[in-house]
């Protein structure tokens, strides 16, 4: 049997590459875990319109040309930390190229395909970035898939479902003798890439997990299917099946996938930390990534979307006043009519709502040493802007000749020259003009499975136009390149590596809430960077301390974003809002090494006690929240086992202390009753 071997010493991957079968992995090494795939699984499913799917099926497995591939070369390079794959295959007039690489030291790989049109045209109906077998080969047992639902207010909803317990019922497909045709799969639509399931999933068996992402900021697919003594993941940006995505190609032409990552570990908190460590290696440098700054936002709870210089400038003083490093004046600040939801596009400020100019409120925050930011939702134009008949029906979203409504919204086509000249504009102006250090980029619409404008098949302008938004956003990097840029998509509707490699930050929900808030923000680090996650903590005036410290709580694992009236409060209210505060820049050196994991396992929706941990080498914080009343809660802390660690209490500080006690031998932290509605955060430092 030919192999190739290839990897690291955090992560090593066999192939086959015999004459008479297509390249498939044949074993996955990382540092804690093996496994070897009991069934071939093609390396490249290509499925087109002349060679569809052997035996009949749907998804991405199974096609005939993956079975047909046969590998040709293959080129292993390194540099600059990263270690990098290309192995060609050909078949029936076609050449593909797969191309893998991974971070030293990190058991985690991205892939993607390019498939090349080289003796005759071919249409493509769909092109898995990545397939290969799960190492399931025990009919199965023992092995979950984990998923997450996703709406807006209720962003990381996670479930584990056993492969045999309805997911992949038994068939007896031995006695067919054939590889059995059902899968499970889950798909996104349109340009909120994470508004119906996050683009992250798992697979977690006895001593092995893989974890993995699709970094799309449009529409993919991913799906488990079932194999004769085995079982395997394929993943996909879009497909004729799901998204109308189809693509011609003449010889000579190319198309190249969506790139996709895989994690392995021996569990799923382990595949988390390989994944974590992926993502802070593949994002795109910036200067807040090593210091993440503490912002405000007049947002949630507060002005709502109705700001003015009257209710920001003692707004700004208290911000300030608690030690914000950043504010941000959310939606509203560029509307005179009260009503612009369907007018905006031209992003200039009003005159109503700042009488003195709105430089004289970004002036206000700058003069307390804060930067100031802007809320923009830069993709849409309203029905009644002056911009949607300025520009051209071409710089827009269409269908059959007609613009593309959503919301009394168009989407702008940003493969159009005249719609990035448009945005590049009004970035530019805000950044030149006002002195603007941060957007809030929000994203309220969904305009469906694409555009027919240039385009061979709906989907596939649609996907031309997400690649073209990430250039775009990669422009405004390189113009500005200290300029923050949260990520925010009707909260995380759109949260995919594909943009959180790029943008510093990502809206966690719009969930306005305090107690419907824990399970998002304990879950939010499967999905990005827990210094990425920006989770609102908004405590109000009136509040009790602990309801407050609850909210704060909430902000404090992940991105410090803090909203509320704080100008009403009480100087006791204040204090603890400036704790928190303090907390927060002592976290940020914490945050941005720490690698997360789930002490009660992934948080449900209706958890009375919810938590997470966030652990470096050197300490361990862990929150806990108790939405509801309940006795002493057990919390184990695997990496900590057999060592001592002093328990700490880091937030509230001002507040009873939670009783705690440690079992070093067991790992296991218990914390005592408390009372409802109350959270803590703890810190944990082993002894050395």
């Amino acid at each position: 049997m030919g192999t190739l071997t290839w990897g690291h010493d955090a992560l090593e991957l066999t192939f086959s590459t015999d004459d008479d079968a297509p390249v498939s992995l044949l074993s996955a090494a990382a540092r804690d875990a093996h496994v070897a795939g009991g069934a071939p699984v093609g390396l490249a499913q290509v499925l087109t319109v002349d060679s569809g799917h052997a035996p009949a099926s749907a998804g991405l497995g199974l096609t005939r040309l993956g079975s047909l591939l046969r590998y040709v070369d293959h080129q292993a390079t390194s540099d600059a930390g990263w270690h990098r794959l290309l192995v060609t295959m050909e078949a029936d007039g076609l050449r593909v190229d797969a191309r893998m690489e991974s971070p030293d030291g990190v058991a985690a790989v991205r892939s993607h395909l390019t498939v090349t049109a080289v003796d005759r045209p071919v249409v493509l109906r769909s092109v898995a970035s990545w397939s290969g077998p799960l190492g399931a080969t025990d009919d199965g047992a023992g092995w979950s898939l984990v998923t997450a639902d996703s709406d807006w207010l209720a962003e990381s909803r996670w479930r584990s479902r056993q492969f045999r317990d309805g997911l992949f019922p038994d068939i007896a497909a031995t006695l067919t003798g054939q590889t059995p045709r059902g899968e499970v799969s889950l798909v996104s639509t349109g340009t909120w890439s994470s508004g119906r399931h996050a683009p992250v999933a798992a697979a977690a068996g006895p001593g092995a997990c893989w974890l993995w992402q699709v970094e799309h900021n449009g529409a993919w697919r991913m799906e488990v299917r079932e194999l004769a003594g085995d079982f395997a993941v394929a993943l996909s940006g879009p497909t004729d099946l799901d998204h109308a995505w189809t693509l011609p190609l003449a010889v000579g032409e190319s198309f190249t996938t969506v790139p996709v990552t895989l994690a392995l570990a021996a569990d799923l908190d382990g595949a988390a930390a390989a994944m974590t460590r992926f993502r802070r290696a593949a994002r795109r440098p910036h200067p807040d990534h090593d210091r993440p700054a503490v912002c405000f936002n007049d947002y949630m709870n507060t002005l709502g979307g109705d700001p003015t210089t009257e209710k920001l400038l003692p707004l700004i003083d208290a911000a300030a006043g608690v030690g914000a490093e950043v504010f941000v004046v959310d939606a509203g600040w560029y509307d005179d009519s009260g009503h612009w939801w369907d007018g905006v596009g031209e992003w200039r400020p009003s005159h109503t709502r700042f009488p003195g100019g709105l430089g004289e409120v970004l002036d206000r925050i700058r003069a307390h040493g804060m930067t100031p930011g802007l809320w923009l939702e830069p993709e849409v134009v309203g029905v009644r802007s002056p911009v949607a008949d300025r520009l051209p029906d071409s710089a827009f979203l269409q269908r059959g000749g007609q613009r593309i409504v959503e919301h009394d919204r168009y989407h702008l086509d940003l493969r159009h020259p005249a719609a990035r000249g448009h945005l590049d504009e009004v970035v530019d102006r805000l950044v030149s003009e006002f002195g603007v250090g941060y957007f809030k980029l929000d994203y309220n619409i969904n305009p469906g499975p694409g555009t027919d404008v240039d385009a061979p098949s709906v989907g596939h302008g649609l996907l031309e136009h997400n690649r073209a938004h990430l250039a775009w956003l990669d422009g405004v990097a390189d113009r500005h390149p200290g300029l923050i840029l949260e990520n925010c998509g009707s909260g995380a509707m759109r949260a995919d590596f594909a943009l959180l490699s790029r943008l510093q930050l990502q809206s966690t929900s719009d969930q306005q809430e305090p107690l419907l808030y824990p399970p998002i923000a304990a879950a939010a680090p499967m999905q990005m960077l827990p210094e990425q996650a920006a989770n609102w903590a908004y405590p109000q005036p009136g509040m009790s301390a602990e309801e407050a410290a609850f909210c704060l709580v909430t902000g404090l694992v992940g991105r410090f974003y803090l909203s509320g009236h704080l100008n009403r409060m009480t100087r006791a209210e204040l204090g603890l809002v400036r704790e928190a505060v303090g907390v927060a820049r002592l976290l940020r050196d914490v945050l941005p090494e720490a690698v997360p994991s789930w002490p009660l396992g992934l948080p449900g929706w209706t958890d009375r006690v919810v938590a997470v941990a966030l652990a470096t080498e050197r300490e361990t914080i862990l929150a806990v929240w108790r939405r509801d009343g309940a006795g002493d809660t057990a919390l184990p802390l695997a990496g900590l086992r057999g060592r001592g660690c002093a328990v700490e209490q880091l937030f509230p500080g001002t507040l009873a202390a939670w009783q705690t006690r440690w079992d070093r031998e067991a790992g296991v932290l218990t914390v005592g009753a408390g009372e409802p509605r109350s959270a803590r955060l703890f810190r944990l430092t082993p002894e050395a």
